[in-house]
């Protein structure tokens, strides 16, 4: 498809619409499913044009139809009897003269920005702070993002799938041939990162950590778009595609929730052993915003668990609400996955369940199982095999690690989080009194030479501790060393791309930050080493 350069700039740059980090979704009322009929989706970037695999076939419509705007429900009837506790903060209506007097006097319920019980007072001075460094972090965030990253992740496919000397030479003449962004060829920045998308032959289905890496290929492929997904699954995995979601969520009133369901078997067959849902993590600042949101809702009987990360999951203006009425235009994220997973295990009575994700979608993976024991899907439960979760920030406190440890790990441990080296996302929101989020059950720790160690909490548990600053330091300076020479150390499929070499100069200025790409995720699985107790479950 012929575009000229002047006109897309003018139109999708100037206009101040938002690109994508990685991807788009599909059209509105198009989902892409094998076995299922319901239709969801929209499209995040244009141009694009008709995209056919096989016997599944999306196209535009027509005439887009027009956007319906939903009023947001009365304050009062917001979270009423669902919550015992809750602080929803709102970065981008927060005044200054408000978030000052608060640091005075720690009256929240008077920051216009803030829903919290009425007459909630903040006594801690720290946490007012922490608060106040939250809105105006996620502030900064929202303000200052732009198309930047998404325009550089087009420009990159152009470089990859054109010739320099014609790119070049079309730009001139103004017919520069512009990607398909929906097209299978089309690549998130996770795959110029880590470029890799054959499963590992030597790790068999009876192998202790196929699990893990069938979980760290789907968390790393989830970035990329449902044609790129559906080909390598089936392509290159030799598994099942069986649907790409994009989930709306209804505060940001954004379709903001991506991800994937595949299986080792076809649905319809009635052989499927093993069914793996991947939610997509971070993916835009809108995303980063939320790592660093420290809102909450607290469940009765289960716990505080992260405002965005349930937002993001499908919870409903009025809480969480065992069924709801769903447009087929925008599904909830959890309320479509847990239907999905009904039709496919009533088809497949030998089939188990896996959760999995990174980042973000590791968040979202590890609190499905929590809402589906809140709502009493035992079960949906019983069938589920385990989460496994990558680089996954904080989701809750204590007293949700004590119900999802109870879930997940009482008998049988169904609970698997990777952590690598240093990396910063695993460790925020803080773990301390002021903030009161905290991880639960084991974690699964990779250093700097993948070696495992199976623990309670990984190393350096908040990240700006001074004991680690020198640590940190010389991992970032290994592990750029290690990027040149890994390839020709451990074989040619590890060597490492030029943007994951650039992300480890980086690194030098901030540790920790690009050990939480999927490369080292994938690496683990793959390379890892488990020391210490002979007797720790297989992962």
């Amino acid at each position: 498809m012929a575009l000229n350069m002047d006109s897309f700039l003018r139109v999708r740059f100037l206009s101040g619409q938002r690109l994508p980090l990685a991807w788009p979704a599909a059209p509105d009322g198009v989902g892409l499913r094998n076995s299922c009929s319901k239709p969801c989706g929209r499209v995040a970037l244009r141009p694009v044009r008709a995209a056919k695999v096989d016997t599944v076939t999306v196209e535009r419509p027509k005439t887009a139809p027009p956007t319906t705007v939903e009023e947001a429900p009365p304050e009062e009837e917001l979270y009423m009897g669902s919550f015992s506790k809750y602080l929803d903060l709102n970065a981008e209506e927060a005044p200054l003269q408000d978030l000052v007097k608060f640091l005075a006097d720690g009256k929240i319920g008077e920051v216009k920005s803030v829903r919290t019980p009425s007459g909630t007072v903040i006594d801690s001075p720290e946490r007012r702070l922490a608060i106040v460094a939250s809105l105006v972090l996620q502030k900064i965030i929202l303000g200052v993002a732009t198309p930047g990253v998404g325009t550089m992740t087009v420009m990159m496919n152009m470089l990859t799938q054109n010739n320099l000397s014609n790119l070049v030479w079309e730009f001139i003449t103004g017919q520069m041939t512009f990607p398909d962004v929906n097209s299978q060829n089309f690549k998130s920045p996770f795959a110029f990162i880590d470029t890799r998308v054959q499963l590992d032959p030597s790790i068999k289905p009876s192998d202790g950590r196929y699990k893990a890496h069938i979980c760290a290929m789907a968390s790393k492929m989830a970035y990329e778009n449902a044609e790129r997904i559906r080909n390598t699954v089936r392509g290159y995995w030799n598994m099942e595609f069986i649907e790409f979601f994009n989930c709306w969520e209804a505060f940001q009133k954004e379709y903001t929730t991506q991800g994937f369901i595949m299986s080792d078997k076809p649905v319809e067959s009635g052989e499927a052993e093993l069914v793996v849902v991947a939610f997509r993590g971070t993916n835009d600042a809108y995303d980063a915003a939320t790592d660093i949101d420290f809102s909450f809702f607290e469940l009765p009987g289960v716990g505080a668990i992260h405002a965005g990360f349930m937002k993001a999951l499908g919870m409903q203006t009025d809480g969480w609400p065992k069924e709801i009425e769903m447009s087929e235009n925008r599904p909830y994220a959890y309320y479509l996955v847990r239907e999905r997973l009904r039709e496919i295990l009533q088809k497949n009575p030998k089939a188990k369940f896996i959760v999995t994700g990174h980042s973000l979608g590791g968040a979202l993976a590890v609190i499905f199982p929590v809402i589906l024991k809140y709502h009493g899907e035992d079960e949906l439960l019983a069938r589920m095999e385990g989460v496994y979760t990558f680089g996954q920030p904080r989701v809750g406190d204590a007293a949700l690690g004590r119900y999802a440890e109870e879930l997940l790990d009482s008998t049988t441990r169904r609970y698997f989080r990777f952590v690598y080296n240093n990396d910063i996302v695993t460790r925020v929101p803080f773990d301390d009194n002021v903030f009161q989020f905290t991880h639960f059950g084991r974690c699964i720790y990779f250093d700097s030479l993948y070696r495992a160690r199976d623990m309670n909490e990984e190393p350096n548990e908040n990240y700006f501790d001074p004991r680690y600053t020198i640590p940190k330091q010389m991992d970032a300076m290994w592990e750029l060393y290690r990027s040149f020479i890994i390839g020709y150390w451990k074989g040619q499929e590890y060597e490492e791309s030029m943007v994951m070499k650039m992300m480890r100069a980086m690194g030098m200025m901030m540790p920790g930050l690009p050990n939480h790409s999927p490369q080292d995720y994938n690496n683990i699985t793959r390379l890892g080493s488990l020391m210490g107790d002979p007797n720790t479950p297989d992962y």
